[in-house]
């Protein structure tokens, strides 16, 4: 039989998003749980009447809010759907078929596709016994095939965070000529001073690149949009492989509606880190080795208990996302719902069986 599509994706796992189940508290997706933020939906509305017309493909009043708020050039920023697509298009810039992609693992679950369908080689580093990145590892791992190195920070599904002193080393042992990406999709959640602000720290260093979104604390999940902050010759080139068009109006509209809304955003970002102090104290009385978090989730490491754990917990109504023979991320949502959450843990906890 003639095969019309290539055969490695067989072997490769599609990706997995956190499900969705009537009736049932998701805390699966690791979304803010307060809706759109003032102003977003009236924009929305709006934009929608130019929906027949073809977006700014420039983005050019988008990227200037963001070029605004974080003090730098707006040569620096592109914009895309999402910060995953973002990573995607970053590498695709940078690497030939061949080409290797360091990252850590466990990490984003799209890595790995990421590497796979663009035809480059990706390396996986295992994580430090403490679910953090082994940064001196993943150094040690680069070869003179490695165009670059993925660092999630925080790091999704752990909620671990590299700090500034190993990430300067880090940084520092990295070739000029390899690409260090510093995925920051949870970084309006960090509260320890030690963990830096990848734009801030390192946006003098022309072979770093830092990727933001507005679906987390910003709360479009829904719309998909996400920004990069590079050197400009990083981000031109980027520019010249993104899907055209692909920040399309209506998410343009809602990410600078988001923007006026800053104010907001903090208030309910810093309820869900009330909240993921709690949840955090309460996991880790029941839990064994449950690290601190610096994202809107927690990590749970019951290894070959955690599909037990999640479907447990989808009987009592609650849906979290589990990684089967390794652990349970949980996000953070409101209070009532992460009651219900703890109240499953807590009826699951009472005599659990060694992992």
């Amino acid at each position: 039989m003639t095969r019309l599509t290539r055969s490695d994706l067989d072997a490769l796992p599609a990706y997995v998003p956190g499900r969705s189940v009537p009736g049932a508290i998701k805390l699966a997706s690791n979304e803010v749980p307060y809706g759109p933020l003032p102003g977003v939906v009236d924009a929305i509305i709006a934009a929608s009447s130019a929906i027949d017309r073809y977006p700014d493909m420039g983005v050019s009043a988008l990227r200037a809010a963001i070029a605004a708020r974080l003090g730098i050039d707006g040569a620096r920023i592109v914009t895309g759907c999402g910060s995953v697509a973002l990573a995607e298009h970053l590498v695709r810039a940078t690497c030939l078929p061949g080409d290797e992609v360091v990252h850590a693992w466990r990490s984003f679950e799209a890595y790995p596709i990421i590497t796979a369908t663009t035809a480059v080689t990706g390396i996986r580093v295992p994580n430090a016994d403490d679910h953090t990145h082994d940064l001196p590892a993943m150094a040690k791992t680069i070869t003179e095939r490695t165009r670059v190195v993925l660092v999630c920070n925080p790091n999704n599904p752990t909620g671990t965070a590299s700090t500034r002193s190993e990430l300067d080393a880090f940084i520092n042992d990295v070739p000029a000529d390899v690409l260090i990406v510093l995925d920051e999709a949870y970084r309006e959640f960090v509260t320890d001073p030690s963990v830096p602000d990848g734009v801030v720290s390192y946006g003098d260093r022309p072979n770093v690149a830092v990727l933001r979104t507005f679906s987390k604390a910003w709360g479009l999940a829904g719309l998909r949009v996400g920004y990069l902050v590079a050197h400009p010759p990083v981000a031109a080139a980027v520019r010249k492989v993104l899907t055209p068009f692909s920040t399309s109006s209506l998410a343009q509209a809602a990410a600078l509606a988001a923007l006026r809304a800053e104010a907001e955003m903090r208030r309910r970002a810093d309820l869900i880190l009330v909240e993921r102090q709690r949840v955090l104290a309460a996991v880790q009385a029941v839990v064994p080795g449950v690290p601190t978090t610096q994202a809107n989730f927690v990590w749970l490491p019951l290894g070959q208990r955690s599909i037990e754990f999640s479907e447990m917990c989808e009987q009592a109504g609650v849906i979290v996302r589990p990684f089967a023979g390794e652990g349970v991320r949980v996000t953070i949502g409101k209070p009532e719902e992460n009651d219900a959450m703890l109240a499953a843990l807590a009826t699951w906890g009472t005599d659990p069986p060694a992992l």
